[in-house]
């Protein structure tokens, strides 16, 4: 199974956005499932539902560092490449769906209410959400 695949059906399952594409990766970086799917769930809904950056993205995100992170502090070239890496995932994913905010990619704010019933409502989890998901998760294979 392709690792957009694997992100697409662990979110279907219920997973978070930054769940689904961190951990359809990052076994593959030496962490297991459990540990990934706990730490990147405070990062769905646009962290925690705050309506920021996209879940998918910052799932993205993780898996750069995890991979290109630096372990000393004086490893400015992993710093930099890591950095990199990333505006490439944002350069990408704008060029897609014009933004990486959540609270812009759906229209609505998660951390309402109202935003929270409007997105049910209107199914966005099961359309832009899983798009977003599966673009993410595509754009962070090629860059991996």
């Amino acid at each position: 199974m392709k690792k957009t695949e694997k992100a697409a059906a662990l979110f279907k399952e219920g997973f978070s956005c930054s769940q689904a594409v961190f951990a359809a990766f990052s076994e593959d970086h030496g962490l297991d499932r459990d540990t990934s799917l706990k730490l990147a769930q405070a990062f769905g809904g646009g962290m925690a539902h705050l309506g920021e950056a996209c879940g998918a993205v910052t799932g993205a995100f993780m898996l750069i560092g995890l991979k290109y992170g630096r372990t000393k502090a004086d490893d400015l070239e992993a710093r930099d490449r890591t950095y990199a890496k990333m505006r490439q995932v944002t350069d990408r994913f704008k060029a897609l769906h014009c933004s990486i905010q959540c609270r812009c990619l759906l229209g609505l704010d998660l951390g309402t209410e109202e935003g929270m019933r409007l997105a049910k409502e209107k199914n966005l989890f099961q359309t832009l959400c899983l798009k977003y998901v599966q673009d993410a998760a595509t754009i962070v294979e090629e860059i991996l």
